[in-house]
């Protein structure tokens, strides 16, 4: 096999895209570059599939969560078509990641597993694939400090007027804008 033929089929890749930003990019794109067919799961994909970690505990409140699961499946698709990709290359569903035992019903797991560890929450996620028995392939480990963009960072400059739209996709900017997300999580932030 050469560096340029993918070392897996199908390939999983997983997150809140609670808003997609350019790192989020680089993540994907990774996983991609690693496989022929990228699943992209949604986590946290409607209030139901949402729970508490004590590991991470700020990502299961409303304004970690401002935007829908279709909101984030067309932000995603847009994306990643902005990338280049082309449909035949990918496919987005919700993943239950707070409840492990149910990702099954949503992906094949017969597939590689991608991910990336930052702190607790991700040696969390690690431990949860170990014990489904997935085939995990860890794209780069790096502390909290040295992890770059945020999402919550990228909210907190929306709300606060800061410039945001140069740590998102084109696509994305235009998505937040068209769908007025802005004022959405302003008016998030003053209920808290």
């Amino acid at each position: 096999m050469d560096s340029k033929t993918p070392k897996y089929d199908i390939g999983v890749i997983h997150g809140r895209f609670q808003i997609l930003h350019n790192d989020h990019i680089k993540y994907l794109m990774a996983g991609k570059h690693f496989c022929n067919h990228l699943v992209v799961g949604i986590t946290n994909p409607d209030p139901f599939l949402t729970r508490d970690s004590e590991a991470n505990p700020h990502r299961s409140k409303p304004i970690a969560n401002p935007l829908t699961y279709y909101e984030r499946y067309v932000m995603v698709e847009a994306a990643l078509l902005e990338q280049g990709l082309k449909f035949s290359e990918f496919l987005i569903v919700p993943f239950p990641i707070n409840i492990p035992e149910l990702i099954q019903y949503y992906v094949p797991i017969d597939a590689v597993f991608f991910l990336t560890i930052y702190d607790d929450w991700g040696r969390q996620k690690k431990s949860f694939f170990e014990s489904l028995g997935l085939k995990i392939h860890v794209l780069w480990e790096v502390s909290l400090e040295n992890k770059g963009l945020s999402s919550s960072d990228i909210r907190e400059a929306i709300i606060k007027g800061k410039p945001w739209e140069q740590f998102v996709p084109t696509s994305v900017a235009n998505l937040i804008k068209k769908w007025d997300i802005i004022t959405r999580l302003i008016k998030l932030s003053s209920s808290k």
